[in-house]
């Protein structure tokens, strides 16, 4: 009776086990080891995320009419508090509505990065280089895959650092 007891303690921890499902690939030309989430839709928003031995790039795509250049920002909004973390964009100039942001990979992780891995984001806010605002608000389930592919992300940096 006791070991069905103990038994059934443990299936929350296999239930919220991460689907760490990332896609290996290999630069052409530097014949770097490129670790990518793919694309994960968040409503009308596309997030790709990718660790190579030196960053790690959060790419949102907010479809084509956005423009955005080196003085755009992303405020991401945190669950259950007035934690807000700000980004500049790191891409290029585009009017494909592509967003960049990036952490350097570094044992140990920034803060910011571990917050988007750790917590909960409600919403991301988005201003172009003509300062109109695009949001994106998360689902539940929605926040919950966006932490587990971080998780995942930075689980898999780590082993490109060793």
């Amino acid at each position: 009776m006791k070991y069905i007891f103990v038994t059934l303690l443990f299936i929350p921890f296999f239930a919220l086990a991460q689907d760490c499902s990332l896609k290996t690939s290999r630069d052409p030309y530097t014949k770097e080891i490129k670790i990518s989430t793919g694309f994960v839709s968040l409503n009308a928003t596309l997030v790709s995320i990718e660790a190579t031995k030196s960053e790690i790039d959060f790419m949102f795509s907010l479809g084509s009419g956005k423009c955005f250049d080196d003085a755009s920002t992303a405020s991401v909004f945190f669950e259950g508090s007035r934690l807000k973390t700000n980004f500049k964009n790191n891409g290029t100039m585009n009017c494909d509505g592509l967003f960049h942001f990036n952490f350097r990979n570094t044992n140990p992780f920034p803060t910011a990065l571990q917050n988007l891995g750790n917590k909960k984001i409600t919403s991301i806010r988005f201003k172009d280089n003509t300062n109109k605002e695009a949001s994106v608000t998360l689902t539940p389930e929605q926040q919950q895959v966006f932490m587990n592919f971080t998780n995942c992300i930075i689980s898999a940096a780590k082993k490109l650092l060793q």
